[in-house]
């Protein structure tokens, strides 16, 4: 865990409470991103800082680990002197003559607070110590894309503009003016944190004279103002694969901020959205489509021709006596699903009544009416309902 995290309250800068659901916090930093991204603040400095110091709370809130130790380390220096200032008080319930065993604490066993405290401030048990200057892996970024229904079943690849936290252009990361270099600490010996006994014993913290970083840079890089973190505009080919569904979340991996001093890129995260299509439905791995078909057609059978996705056409054949409502399934006209294999299409026939009829028509029908008049599709209905044909409703 990053020591500089125990200063910055993670939830006030998303604006969501301590137990917001991981929902919560995605829906809200969401929002937030759209409103502070570089594209729509062009050289806003405030907005670009403030989407900087969004993007890096929903880092460690997103990540369920992360959001734990984040969670454990606040609660565990709350009783303290907070994240800004003065010294840790001395533990409170401590009183004189009572002896109190550390062993649970600092074990060797490994599960205890030291652990805990190793994890905070990137120490080692050996005494050893981890620099400032170790890689680290750049964060996750997140994105949103619409596809089009077609473009969703294709596959599609999209460029998408990101803007992400990483090295100052001007300093390379440095935080130093070009022609200086930082030195190392000497308050910290370039560790970044420093011991403070409390209580009998000792607590890592932040340096406070380097602020963690394990340098003193005397010459600040005017750009980043000694930070040597800027903002990274570049534009990633995304491959979207076939099939994609609504909503779908989709990693790609390296795609995210750039490491720092060599540590690997984070993950890229898009979120896809599909438009919905005038014709096609989608259930599961297989389409489906409404066909319209004429009284005559359903009763007599025939054949219909029937759209497919991308553009072409299928002859789905109805047989004599078809109800309404009755589906048709034409196989390897679906969704094409992880395996290589291809989904359906169902056709539901919709019986259509014609709203005018001609002369002819309805002449026609009359006498259809009249042959089929001692057929009545209502007699199993009145039947299960106790009533008879004809009788008092």
């Amino acid at each position: 865990m990053n020591k500089d995290w125990l200063e910055k309250d993670f939830y006030k800068v998303l604006d969501v409470p301590k137990d917001a659901s991981a929902d919560e916090i995605k829906k809200k930093y969401r929002k937030l991103a759209r409103q502070l991204h570089p594209d729509k603040n062009p050289g806003d400095a405030k907005a670009e800082e403030r989407f900087k110091e969004v993007s890096e709370a929903y880092d460690v809130l997103s990540d369920d680990a992360k959001r734990k130790e984040y969670d454990e380390a606040r609660t565990l220096f709350a009783g303290g002197r907070g994240f800004g200032g003065g010294g840790y008080g001395a533990p409170g319930g401590f009183s004189g003559g009572t002896t109190y065993d550390f062993g649970d604490l600092f074990g060797d066993e490994g599960g205890g607070l030291g652990d805990l405290l190793g994890g905070i401030f990137n120490r080692g048990r050996g005494g050893s110590t981890r620099t400032a200057r170790a890689p680290r892996r750049g964060a996750d970024v997140e994105s949103e894309i619409t596809l089009g229904f077609d473009e969703a079943l294709s596959g599609a690849t999209i460029p998408l503009r990101l803007a992400s936290d990483a090295a100052c252009e001007s300093c390379h990361g440095t935080g130093a003016r070009a022609g200086t270099v930082p030195r190392l600490c000497p308050a910290c010996d370039g560790s970044g944190q420093t011991s403070r006994n409390a209580g009998g014993f000792a607590f890592a913290e932040p340096c406070a004279a380097c602020h963690g970083r394990g340098l003193i840079v005397d010459d600040p890089c005017t750009t980043c103002r000694g930070s040597g973190r800027g903002v990274s505009t570049r534009t990633v080919q995304a491959r979207i694969p076939a099939g994609v569904k609504d909503g779908a979340r989709i990693r790609l991996k390296g795609k995210g901020a750039p490491g720092e001093r060599g540590g690997p890129d984070g993950d890229l995260y898009v979120v896809v959205h599909v438009r919905a299509h005038p014709v096609f439905g989608r259930k599961g791995d297989n389409l489906t489509v409404s066909v319209p078909v004429t009284f005559a057609e359903a009763a007599l059978g025939g054949q219909v021709v029937v759209p497919t996705p991308g553009g072409g056409t299928v002859t789905l054949k109805i047989p004599a006596g078809t109800t309404n409502g009755r589906t048709f399934r034409v196989r390897g006209k679906g969704v094409r699903r992880k395996d290589g294999t291809i989904g359906d299409l169902l056709a539901t026939v919709d019986v259509t009544v014609p709203s005018t009829l001609s002369d002819e028509a309805r002449e026609a029908l009359e006498k259809y009416a009249e042959a089929t008049a001692d057929e009545d599709p209502r007699k199993d209905l009145l039947a299960a309902a106790g009533k008879s044909p004809g009788g008092d409703s």
